[in-house]
């Protein structure tokens, strides 16, 4: 019985369940020439999947209404009519939530169980690797020394940029929601400071007290008041990276906050937004890097592996109340 998670409803505000509709199809896939079929065994819940809920413009087009969402997936070949993949290989790309479907094979790059664990393909060494890895070399331009601070800091993303900026020598100040993820930042990823953003009570002061140098690099995976608070702290020729929005992706009215100009001007610092897809051409060289750094233990990662395909949609949901620790992904 083959499973298809569709977008039944546009979210208002935060997504619930009704949102999504599954479909069962008994029919038997067969893949034609040129043609292979994938079984999902890990899949993707990303935030910026939100975005594509909502018929809005933005740098992707929005999911049809009645139609499959779709994300990154691991997925295994279990029949070939083609010439790259063969029965058994284990493959990553943007995909259909489905349990099974066919691929031309388009989109698809191969990848071993041996070298990592599976899951690992969505996460440090997947897309949260990339971003984290390109969006602080390309625009954070880190330097020995300096300090970094990273909003959303056990997220995915988070806690590889912060990994990545003590291998740098920089000083590094995260904020988290709880204080065991607090705990683990210090603990497992070797972050200086957290903030716990639920318990601090004056976060601009908070902010200021844990980076008391000042912020040279703030990576920013929320937006919101706690990015407004970052910006009292920013020094000259701060560079701000936008990786994120999380704290608005879910508000039906239109978000305000802290004119951001004044802060730029006065510090003459760079505030900009990415996509990983921007760097497309360096993906390479990231790979390498961090899969070196993995190699030799000096970058780790958590994961949150939620069991079912079924449970894909509340998996995806669970990202807004910060569920997660580390990348958030469902076995499928």
């Amino acid at each position: 019985m083959n499973q298809t998670i569709l977008l039944k409803s546009r979210p208002e505000g935060t997504p619930t369940l009704s949102n999504f509709e599954f479909q069962k199809d008994d029919k038997t896939l067969s893949p034609s020439e040129g043609e292979i079929l994938l079984e999902a065994k890990y899949i993707s819940v990303d935030p910026y999947l939100r975005g594509r809920m909502s018929d809005a413009k933005s740098y992707v087009p929005p999911f049809n209404l009645n139609e499959p969402v779709a994300s990154g997936v691991v997925a295994e070949v279990i029949a070939s009519k083609h010439d790259t993949f063969k029965t058994g290989d284990f493959v990553s790309g943007m995909l259909a939530w489905k349990t099974q479907q066919i691929s031309n094979g388009d989109g698809l790059t191969k990848v071993s169980a041996e070298l990592a664990p599976l899951s690992a393909y969505l996460g440090v060494l997947g897309m949260t690797g990339l971003t984290a890895y390109l969006g602080l070399h390309e625009i954070g331009k880190p330097k020995a020394g300096e300090t970094l601070l990273v909003s959303g800091a056990a997220g995915a993303v988070g806690s590889v940029v912060g990994q990545i900026g003590k291998l740098l020598g920089l000083r590094v100040v995260g904020i988290a929601g709880t204080d065991e993820k607090a705990n683990l930042l210090k603990s497992d990823f070797g972050f200086d400071e957290v903030i716990n953003y639920n318990t601090t009570t004056d976060m601009l002061q908070a902010i200021k007290t844990s980076c008391p140098d000042g912020v040279d690099v703030y990576f920013d995976n929320v937006g919101g008041t706690i990015s407004d608070a970052a910006l009292f702290s920013i020094n000259r020729f701060a560079r701000i990276i936008i990786c994120g929005a999380i704290s608005v992706y879910n508000k039906t009215e239109t978000p305000t906050g802290v004119s951001v100009q004044p802060f730029l001007v006065k510090n003459s610092a760079l505030m900009q937004g990415f996509i990983v897809s921007n760097y497309a051409d360096k993906f390479p060289e990231a790979m390498t890097q961090l899969s070196e750094w993995l190699a030799k233990g000096q970058l780790t990662y958590r994961e949150t592996i939620v069991e079912g395909f079924e449970n894909t949609p509340q998996a995806f949901i669970d990202l807004f109340s910060g569920k997660n620790t580390g990348k958030m992904i469902v076995k499928a």
